[in-house]
């Protein structure tokens, strides 16, 4: 690799979706962690930022779940998909992930609220899936 340069198997892109419903995201295979910036929406931006830390879980030792902190943009509501991929995510790949957040729609009604909660479900299952694939994490 050449310094300063990232190859194939450490960056990749998704995007799911289509309108002011699409989620787009871009995926760094940090060492032996996860970088991921997600947005979408009529501004994209970042809202907040998630790191989560995997560990066995509380109920069920032999299963992985994860802790997460979030740090959210005051007023911003992205802190709930940036919690819930980075846990995901942590849990599912057993390594330290970050996740940015920023997904916005001018006066989005429910069910495009709702569509793109969806669309961020199966982004996430996607990027697991990639990954497991690519054997980069």
């Amino acid at each position: 690799m050449v310094e300063g340069r990232m190859t194939m198997s450490q960056c990749f892109e998704k995007r799911i979706g289509s309108g002011r419903t699409c989620i787009e995201c871009i995926v760094i295979s940090t060492g032996k962690d996860l970088t991921v910036h997600i947005q979408g929406g009529d501004h994209p931006h970042i809202g907040a930022v998630a790191l989560a830390v995997p560990r066995p879980s509380l109920k069920e030792a032999a299963k992985m779940s994860a802790t997460a902190s979030v740090i959210a943009v005051t007023g911003h509501k992205d802190d709930e998909i940036a919690r819930s991929v980075s846990l995901c995510l942590a849990a599912e790949l057993s390594c330290v992930t970050v996740v940015s957040a920023g997904v916005h729609i001018d006066n989005a009604e429910e069910n495009e609220i709702t569509e793109i909660l969806l669309n961020t479900q199966h982004m996430t299952q996607m990027i697991i899936e990639a990954i497991q694939s690519r054997g980069c994490v």
